[in-house]
Parts: C-alpha cells; structure tokens; sequence
C-alpha cells in the first residue's frame, strides 16, 4: 500500500492517536469541569445503586435479593461508561484512577480532581440513601461476612481489584482495545465478582463506594479493609499488566482520558 493510500484509509481513532503522538497531553483543560463532573455524577450513580441494593432489601424486607444487589452495580457501570466514557474515562473509583496513573495512562497532576470528585458523588450518594431510607441496611456498607475475619476480606479485596484492574486496562489497550463494548467486560466482571464473592467481602473493589457509607454513618470498624484492600489491588493488576502487555499504549491513554472536545472526523489530506 503507497503512502496516500494509507494516509486516506486511517479511521478516525488512528487519527487522533497520531495527533496525540505529537501531544501527549492531549486533553484540553477546558473541559476539566465537565470531566470531574462527569467522575462526580457517575460515582454517584454507582454508589447509589451498590449501597442501594442492601438499604431497599433491608427496607422492603428481602424484596431485593443478593443477586440482585450484586447484578445492579454491574449493569449501571456497563451503562456509564457507555453513556460517559468519552467524557472522563469513567473512572468511578479511585483505585482505577490511582492503576492508571501508575500504568502511565493518566497524568498525576489530574488525579486529586478525579478522587475528589468521586468522594463527593460517593458521600452524596450515602446521604441521599440515609435521608431516603433513614438507617436502614448499614447504608449498604460493605463488611466481611459472618464468620470472616478481617485479614480473609482483605485479601479478596485485593484479589478481585487486582483482577478488576487487569480487565479494565486489558480491553482498553493495544490489540484488546475493544472500544465502548470494554463496559461489557468490566460490567460483567463485577456482577460475577458479587455472586460469588459478596457474602466474603461485599466485593467492592472500591474505597469510595465503602468509605461513603462509613462516613454517612459513622462506623470505620472495617473501614480499612475497603481502603487498603483495592489500593494493593490496584497496584498488584498494574504490576500483572506490564507483565502480560509490556509497557502502555496510547489507546490506553485515549481510554483512561476520554476524548472530549476531539473530532471525530479525519483532517483532510495534507497537500
């Protein structure tokens, strides 16, 4: 294939990653706002649903069952990053924000914003449920099951963040960049995590979603786990992505950032 040809054949996500190639940092700061609000709003969404589930079953006496609770934070990932994706990345938790950054998808200077962000649509969320449903459920907070002990839900939190972290930088990057339907995967991960490991830990894979009702009602008996637990988690799926990819790809950058304010369509052909 000559040269022309080639330059003509491009799509238009293999020409914004040349465009990026010759600005890394390619994200405008003026769409800052949009994107932390975008961070804010989903967690919020998410943290709704996770903690909802066991606040509505408590409340409506078993109405919502645990594979219920467990698919609906799944489902409303899936959606978000469907629906917001390409504004922030959909990040909704700081421990993914925390894998990409590390992974060099995602600039440090960006990360208080995004976990900030995420706070306040988590705490948001804890005081939408309490002020709903009053105290009802712990708020849907996340605790090791009965007869668990503390250091067995910190290592499921590891595990299954670390392996959160790996399907969300697995299909956002190189040859397993599969684009939007990457919510599939990860949605999918999650409602499979919770079926069988929420009598466990409570599968959060997420500080803010755990911290949120902690804050809301004042108990940091286990806070920690949910903390420490998908940070470590974090870092060990990061560690396992250069290993089984090497080091990070540009679609993964476009991925972890979103591509607000980028147009979609081919510049013409230089003359």
């Amino acid at each position: 294939m000559n040269t022309s040809r080639a330059i003509r054949t491009r799509t238009p996500q293999q020409w914004r990653m040349l465009r990026k190639q010759a600005a890394p940092d390619f994200l405008d700061i003026a769409h800052e706002w949009r994107r932390l609000f975008a961070e804010a709003w989903g967690t919020f969404l998410l943290v709704l649903v996770a903690a909802g589930g066991g606040v509505v079953s408590a409340w409506s006496d078993g109405a919502v069952t645990l594979g219920m609770a467990v698919v609906a934070p799944g489902l409303m990932v899936m959606a978000i990053i469907y629906f917001m994706g390409t504004v922030s990345g959909a990040h909704l938790n700081p421990a993914v924000t925390l894998a990409f950054a590390v992974r060099r998808n995602f600039p440090w200077r960006r990360v208080p914003g995004y976990v900030l962000a995420q706070l306040v649509g988590g705490i948001a969320a804890a005081l939408f449920l309490r002020t709903t449903f009053g105290v009802v459920g712990a708020l849907g907070a996340t605790m090791p099951g009965h007869g668990v002990g503390n250091a067995s839900a910190f290592a499921m939190e590891v595990v299954l963040t670390a392996g959160l972290v790996n399907t969300i930088l697995g299909t956002a990057a190189g040859a397993r960049n599969i684009g939007p339907n990457g919510a599939i995967a990860v949605g999918g991960y999650i409602v499979l995590s919770g079926l069988w490991a929420a009598p466990i830990s409570g599968a959060s894979m997420n500080p803010v979603r755990s911290l949120a009702p902690d804050l809301v009602r004042g108990d940091f008996g286990t806070t920690w786990i949910y903390l420490a637990g998908p940070v470590v988690g974090a870092l060990v799926g990061v560690a396992f992505e250069w290993i089984l990819k090497g080091r990070p790809t540009l679609s993964g950058s476009i991925a972890a950032q979103g591509t607000l304010g980028e147009d979609d369509s081919a510049p013409p052909l230089a003359r």
